[in-house]
């Protein structure tokens, strides 16, 4: 058996700190908790990389059959799927505060509440908050969050909300009557916030079996289960898998010193090196707490055993990596007084982590309000293809790879990075005959390749070309006339485009 602790009673008194210390700490995890939320709060929009065509796909959901241009390029068809969580909270959010401020909240909150649901689980479990929730802070920007797989953080924080309330609620017969129709709102919010959920549960209930074939843990997560149901009737499920096509290992290997990828490859690989180095030392001294360590050995297997895409989602193990890391550092339990000193520099990491996110999204709305002026010069229901130069190795997430879904957002356009795939969004293109659909806009690029417009087949079915990239093109679709430019885009009207609000003024 691992060197974990059974971790099933609060610390000793004579190995606890004062009580005092111990609140103190818990408020310092709430506030960090809060300052989690801090880069939403300072760009005037998330920079997340699929963020824009998420928005684009809410408000196709929204508008669909009262939005004229929406109805007629795009096909939507609600399905109860494990993957709806921020797409229920805009049908009440969005027509109150509009589709884009609605987006910016929930990218708000999503980050605080999952430092919220990392207190509540180690205040439930312990009675305190330690070094290890502390450093256990530091996953929450994680690379799905960055990368905006917001219904799977959204249902990451509910997940740990509701394993707190498992462990409240042990010895309670009302238990398993409250958990079934959690189990359904976290499957609802993304069926991988599901599984990990099952997995805490499942690794909570080992720590208190009697021996080692004792059954009971395997069943003590029936309440869980009931959204298997749905599955196995298809209900909107997408059955492909895939290991991807090359590199199997190498690809595994990489997501795990990913796992805290952000925005600078030195600081995310020392702080990768920092919180393992502290959960190495609290296996060697037996300080994982077996009831969270169980599972985070669970994840960990998981990383390496799932593909990497699974229901039409993409990263399905990429996001269990980051995962099972933070619940490795939520089961670090050095029950002695940490050095103050100790305490603050955990902190510390995690407030350097999320400043420098902060700050990188601040700077980029910055920029992203120049992008956004194209949109002035298209008319509403235009055809705009965009192309994104992507750079073939890059560390950092590009916040603009999906930027040109702000057409839709804004001009009820039909764009082509945005999300209409069949059987994953629950959105597709009404006319299937040429793919105008993600990854269409992707232009992945050599620091030796030159980039010719000319062969950009989506330009073929546009009025519109709008590209955005640090490289410049060696040449445009004959035709192209630029009317906004900037120094990293610029828009073109292309050739026989039609302004369908106004046809008179095609050209």
């Amino acid at each position: 058996m691992p060197a974990f602790g059974a971790g099933d009673a609060p610390a000793p008194a004579q190995e606890s700190a004062p009580r005092a210390r111990y609140d103190l700490v818990f408020w310092v995890g709430i506030a960090l908790a809060l300052f989690a939320a801090m880069p939403a709060l300072v760009a005037w929009a998330p920079q997340m990389t699929d963020y824009p065509s998420h928005l684009a796909g809410y408000k196709i959901m929204l508008e669909h059959g009262s939005n004229p241009f929406l109805t007629w390029y795009f096909l939507f068809h609600w399905e109860w799927t494990g993957n709806l969580g921020v797409e229920l909270l805009m049908v009440p959010l969005a027509p109150l505060l509009g589709v884009e401020a609605a987006g910016r909240i929930i990218v708000a909150a999503i980050p605080a509440l999952t430092g919220l649901g990392i207190v509540a689980v180690s205040w439930v479990l312990r009675r305190r908050v330690g070094i290890g929730p502390i450093l256990a802070m530091v996953t929450i920007w994680s690379p799905s969050l960055l990368m905006g797989f917001l219904n799977y953080s959204l249902s990451l924080a509910l997940a740990l909300f509701t394993f707190a309330l498992w462990v409240k609620m042990e010895g309670s017969a009302w238990r398993r009557m409250v958990m079934i129709p959690l189990g359904f709102v976290v499957w609802l919010s993304h069926v991988s916030g599901w599984g990990i959920l099952g997995v805490m549960v499942f690794g909570y209930e080992w720590t208190r079996r009697a021996s080692w074939r004792d059954w009971r843990p395997f069943l003590a997560p029936w309440p869980l289960i009931f959204p298997l149901l749905p599955m196995l009737a298809g209900m909107g499920a997408n059955s492909k898998l895939s290991y991807g096509r090359w590199g199997v290992f190498e690809y595994k290997w990489g997501i795990l010193y990913k796992a805290l990828r952000s925005y600078d490859y030195v600081f995310d690989i020392a702080t990768l090196v920092a919180v393992l180095l502290v959960a190495s030392a609290a296996l060697v001294v037996k300080r994982i707490d077996g009831r969270l360590g169980w599972a985070a050995l669970i994840m960990f297997g998981l990383t390496m055993a799932v593909p990497r895409q699974i229901f039409g989602g993409d990263y399905a193990d990429y996001r269990l990596s980051t995962a099972a890391l933070m619940i490795l550092l939520m089961a670090v339990d050095f029950r002695a007084k940490a050095p103050v000193w100790f305490l603050t520099a955990c902190s510390l990491l995690f407030i350097s982590r999320t400043g420098l996110t902060s700050v990188v999204w601040y700077r980029d709305a910055q920029t992203a309000r120049t992008l956004i002026k194209a949109l002035d010069y298209v008319p509403e229901g235009a055809r705009v293809a965009t192309a994104v130069a992507i750079p073939r190795r890059q560390w950092f997430f590009g916040p603009f790879e999906h930027f040109g879904s702000y057409a839709v957002v804004r001009r009820s356009a039909m764009e082509n990075s945005n999300f209409a795939l069949p059987d994953v969004h629950m959105l597709s293109m009404r006319e299937e005959g040429y793919n105008f659909a993600d990854p269409s806009h992707r232009i992945l690029y050599s620091s030796y390749q030159r980039i010719d417009l000319r062969k950009f087949r989506p330009a073929n079915h546009a009025d519109y070309l709008w590209y955005i990239g640090n490289s410049q093109p060696v040449a445009l679709p004959d035709g192209a006339h630029i009317v906004y430019e900037t120094e990293n885009s610029f828009l073109a009207r292309l050739p026989d485009a039609v302004d369908l609000a106004n046809p008179a003024n095609g050209s």
